[in-house]
């Protein structure tokens, strides 16, 4: 039998819509329960964004560690590299501080895919991750490297989504 305050790994994967909004229900239930949450999103910059507006009105400590232009894969710049890495940096510390119970780390299998971390690195920190953290990842196009190495994996797939009959990302429900 498990203790309560085992930590696991989740990830969060997919093509469908819902990846980044299941980690931060369960930001929303830590709090609930009285548990520290931490959130880093990779390749989002947008500080205006519901989730980060409404995380920081909660006193959950929520930074976005991605530029302001969309990197395209195998064509990342060296500022593009560096800001990475300053993130990756940034989660690792979240992770192993003690500080948080869940720490989310948002779009950083994205951030894989697009070749901006190294998955061996993600691995490391999987592999390394205190017992009692919690660590929650999303992102597309998971490796299987890292669905191996997770204790739970969610994949999202869309059957129907009204983005395809012409409907724009709305704030509030898309961001």
């Amino acid at each position: 039998m498990t203790d309560a305050r085992d930590g696991y790994v989740q990830i969060y994967t997919g093509d469908g819509k819902g990846k980044t909004t299941a980690a931060l229900g369960l930001v929303l239930r830590a709090l609930g329960q009285g548990l520290r949450p931490a959130v880093l999103q990779f390749m989002k910059s947008d500080p205006s964004w519901g989730e980060i507006v409404t995380l920081k009105q909660l006193g959950v400590p929520v930074e976005q560690c991605g530029l302001d232009h969309w990197v395209f894969k195998g064509e990342a710049s060296e500022e593009d590299l560096a800001a990475a890495a300053a993130g990756f940096a940034k989660a690792r510390a979240l992770v192993d501080g003690g500080e948080y119970d869940l720490v989310v780390l948002d779009e950083l299998i994205t951030a894989v895919f697009f070749e901006l971390i190294p998955v061996d690195g993600v691995l490391t920190m999987m592999a390394a991750k205190p017992s009692a953290v919690e660590l929650v990842m999303t992102g597309r196009r998971a490796p299987e490297e890292l669905v191996a190495a997770a204790d739970l994996v969610t994949e999202m797939r869309p059957l129907k989504h009204y983005y395809d009959a012409g409907v724009a990302a709305r704030p509030g429900i898309e961001y």
